[in-house]
């Protein structure tokens, strides 16, 4: 018998929670930064499950010249006659950073597939490739992190409804996304495939139930934490100094210069 469902998470132990993890994740990148380390962090799962979010909330207080989030858009035509990794080769990170993929190669395992922009000779090719491409990158020393975020189609379904009704999140949904709901069990069955031939030992697989999305946050964020061997770099001794005297400089008038309207004003 299936488990009865967890209550939703209150947002008062979530935020609390949240802050505390985000912390520890400024320590994390400061030891990446520190160690010359070089990790990187695949978010993938069905339309809505809550891989946005999450990618905002994993990067919100981190330095973006370290951690960089790779959202790449459709390839463009010289891109399609490459290797199909090698368009995500140029993403991957430096010593002392990280990169957070929002989408990745696994496009092809996924919507590539279940959509017919690939043939099944590419998908094939694919899932025997990557599993080397993934062992090539970690024995290079990358740290390699991913997450399959896994939404039920009736919550899936509920928050496409929202953002269709919601102005400031339509741009979030396509066609594209509306035609998973028909697709439900391609998908399904696309995902069981990729798992199969990728869910290997130098790189698992993390599965993050994301109905409720505040525990899937916190819960990814957690992992993550957990997985990566990182310490407290100590923090580099800062002192505010005194202002000089002054020199005499006088500021121009405001007449010279054009300044933004006061809109507050008429609050």
């Amino acid at each position: 018998m299936a488990g009865k469902k967890a209550a939703k998470l209150p947002r008062e132990a979530y935020e609390r929670e949240l802050l505390r993890l985000q912390t520890e994740l400024v320590k994390l990148q400061e030891w990446v930064r520190a160690e010359g380390a070089r990790l990187v962090v695949v978010f993938e799962g069905r339309d809505a499950a809550g891989k946005g979010g999450t990618i905002k909330r994993v990067a919100e207080h981190l330095n973006p010249r370290v951690a960089r989030i790779a959202a790449l858009p459709k390839p463009t035509e010289r891109e399609r006659s490459q290797w199909y990794f090698q368009r995500y080769v140029e993403h991957l990170p430096a010593a002392g950073e990280i990169v957070l993929f929002d989408r990745s190669w696994y496009n092809r395992a996924g919507v590539e597939h279940v959509m017919g922009f690939c043939t099944k000779e590419e998908h094939q090719l694919f899932l025997r490739q990557c599993p080397i491409f993934e062992r090539m990158l970690v024995e290079d020393g990358i740290l390699l992190r991913k997450y399959w975020f896994s939404v039920s189609d009736t919550e899936q379904q509920e928050r496409f409804r929202r953002r269709l009704e919601d102005p400031l999140r339509q741009w979030k949904l396509s066609p594209m996304d509306l035609e998973s709901i028909t697709r439900w069990e391609a998908y399904s069955r696309a995902k069981d495939q990729m798992l199969v031939h990728t869910d290997i030992v130098e790189a698992p697989w993390f599965v993050v139930e994301s109905d409720d999305k505040r525990r899937a946050r916190l819960n990814m964020i957690a992992h993550l934490l957990d997985s990566v061997p990182y310490h407290e770099v100590p923090p580099q001794v800062l002192r505010l100094p005194s202002r000089p005297p002054s020199t005499g400089y006088e500021r121009s008038p405001r007449d010279l210069q054009t300044y933004v309207p006061d809109h507050s004003a008429g609050l």
